[in-house]
């Protein structure tokens, strides 16, 4: 993740200089979507260092926010979730590791990763504030989108697994 971010803000930089010294569209244009997708890996990494640092993955799992509400179970059906969940990148594998840590630590980080993931979401649409600067509305809409979906996915996954991590936990 750290490689693409720092690939990103340099394809940005580069691609803004040429733009610059030609004002050729073609490089306003991947300058503008370099810079997009610059954003996105420079606010996740923001996001989770800022959750990381805050709650230590601890949190209060009796909070209303992280109990499972009765529509879910039949969504992640629908979702298919239970197929694609393993499917998915962690980005510290180590976090859910019960040889390491105990039930209630997963949990506790269940819950980060899920709270980290549903304010990316949020922060996924911020770019769109600067269409008026650089106009490129539809890049900036589809990259806000697609991102938003990506971290919806991994906020479901930590929903629908943080059962199943509590049920160890009641053990």
């Amino acid at each position: 993740m750290k490689s693409t971010m720092v690939f990103a803000v340099l394809a940005t930089i580069v691609f803004t200089i040429l733009y610059r010294i030609t004002e050729n569209g073609v490089l306003l244009s991947l300058a503008i979507t370099a810079g997009t997708i610059s954003y996105h890996f420079v606010m996740r990494y923001t996001v989770a260092g800022v959750f990381s640092h805050t709650m230590h993955n601890r949190a209060n799992l009796s909070r209303k926010w992280y109990q499972q509400k009765k529509w879910e179970k039949k969504l992640y059906r629908k979702l298919h979730v239970k197929q694609w969940k393993n499917k998915m990148p962690t980005y510290e594998p180590s976090y859910f590791d019960l040889r390491l840590h105990t039930p209630e630590e997963i949990a506790g980080a269940m819950c980060q990763a899920e709270v980290s993931h549903e304010v990316i979401v949020i922060f996924s649409f911020l770019p769109l504030f600067t269409v008026p600067a650089f106009g490129a509305f539809w890049v900036f809409l589809i990259t806000s989108v697609l991102s938003a979906l990506m971290d919806l996915l991994f906020a479901i996954m930590q929903r629908y697994n943080r059962p199943r991590i509590l049920k160890l936990c009641r053990k």
